[in-house]
């Protein structure tokens, strides 16, 4: 069974320790409602961006944590 995780970093790719500890997914859908319900935490707890995994691919990131600041 796959395990799907993120890895936290700051914008120039540093690896960085949340400040809300995640649980291994087994669906990408159950990592990506957990990053939706704790971005702003994480965010304030010093990362800027995520990267998900599948096991050991990525499958996507980086993805900003910062909101869309440009009103669109």
């Amino acid at each position: 069974m796959a395990a799907w995780t993120w890895r936290f970093e700051t914008t120039d790719g540093t690896e960085v320790q949340p400040a809300v500890q995640p649980e291994e997914f087994t669906t990408q859908g159950d990592a990506e409602s957990w990053i939706g319900e704790n971005w702003k935490a994480l965010l304030d707890g010093g990362a800027d961006q995520v990267r998900l995994l599948e096991d050991s691919t990525e499958v996507y990131g980086p993805m900003s944590l910062h909101a869309d600041e440009s009103g669109a």
